[in-house]
């Protein structure tokens, strides 16, 4: 079992950047691979990016891609979403997942994680 904490939320204006957040305790994080969701209201919970255990692969969702990048640091437990350049389209509720599976698919999809946050609010002004 691992537990996941995100921090680092908050109210944003357009343009502007901030860094999520996500401690794990319970089992060692790099045990796992990880990745950030995110679910706006009224819509299913989507694919941000993701990384692998060793940190060498990354994943990214096309509307984040040159914007966001996802890190871990093994040490620390810790996964980090920097978040630049933010859209109001960026609004909503951040999760981050930790699960077994390495490839790319999995890493790309809800069903790849087996652990979840319980998110934390990021909102973007216009």
């Amino acid at each position: 079992q691992v537990q996941l904490v995100e921090s680092g939320g908050g109210l944003v204006q357009a343009g502007g950047s901030l860094r999520l957040s996500c401690a794990a305790s319970g089992r060692t994080l790099s045990s796992y691979s990880m990745g950030w969701f995110r679910q706006a209201p009224g819509k299913e919970r989507e694919f941000v990016a993701a990384i692998d255990k060793s940190g060498s692969t990354t994943y990214y969702a096309d509307s984040v891609k040159g914007r966001f990048t996802i890190s871990r640091d093994n040490a620390k437990n810790t996964v980090y979403l920097q978040m630049n350049s933010l859209n109001p389209e960026d609004t909503a509720v951040y999760f981050c997942a930790a699960g077994a599976y390495v490839t790319r698919y999995y890493l790309m999809s809800k069903p790849g994680y087996d652990y979840w946050g319980q998110g934390t609010q990021v909102t973007v002004s216009s």
